[in-house]
């Protein structure tokens, strides 16, 4: 099952650090964070959880849930925790998804459906695909994607930087440009009329081009 920006999050059951979960029950009307780990106490991924413990207060703050998953069960989960706290000086505070099984990573599409029936034996080489963010909106639908190889640790301020994109232009009709950072200027998407945009931004706008029409940040 290939996954694209704007499809349905596909649902799941699975145990975690903090209990069984149903996804999309668990997920409720928050927007989600759910990021995946190739294998248990690999270096790249443990600075990466505690980077994200945090962080997690802020992600908070923006009603947005934070799970992890990792291809490996959650007995090895609980005692990784111990690691990622004494190395990076966060513990943990959002579950972790146990995928012993690799059934979540095969309905993401992070590993192929015949890579497969139990994680016993596979190495982080093997899962090296299973390295992906996604960030899913109250509605259940992908908003945005993103991949990394096992190399290089995930620049997780940027997906905070991105959630704030996503849920900003969710709510009003703008979009944001390059290197965007909350409360800088937008640009007013092309479906917006100019008669429309008068009525949605009385204060006008910079024509930088007939089609970049730059704003304040709504609410900002």
């Amino acid at each position: 099952m290939s996954l694209r920006i704007s499809d349905l999050a596909p649902d799941f059951q699975a145990d975690t650090t903090e209990g069984r979960i149903s996804f999309h029950d668990w997920l409720g009307d928050s927007w989600c964070i759910l990021f995946s780990h190739p294998k248990d106490f690999t270096p790249v991924c443990t600075t990466e959880l505690g980077y994200l413990a945090k962080l997690k207060p802020e992600f908070d703050k923006r009603n947005c849930k934070v799970i992890g998953l990792s291809v490996d069960p959650v007995s090895d989960h609980e005692r990784w925790l111990g690691d990622i706290a004494e190395a990076t000086g966060y513990s943990v505070n959002y579950p972790i998804i146990g995928d012993s099984d690799l059934a979540v990573a095969k309905l993401y599409d992070m590993l192929p459906a015949d890579a497969g029936a139990t994680a016993q034996g596979r190495t982080a080489a093997n899962n090296q695909t299973v390295r992906c963010v996604y960030i899913i909106g109250p509605d259940k639908l992908i908003k945005a994607m993103l991949v990394y190889p096992m190399s290089s640790g995930r620049n997780f301020d940027e997906v905070l930087r991105l959630l704030d994109s996503c849920q900003l232009t969710a709510r009003h009709k703008v979009a944001t440009p390059a290197n965007w950072k909350r409360g800088e200027d937008v640009i007013i998407v092309p479906s917006v009329s100019d008669d429309e945009a008068r009525e949605r931004f009385p204060g006008g706008w910079t024509a930088v081009k007939p089609y970049i029409r730059v704003v304040p940040q709504p609410g900002a």
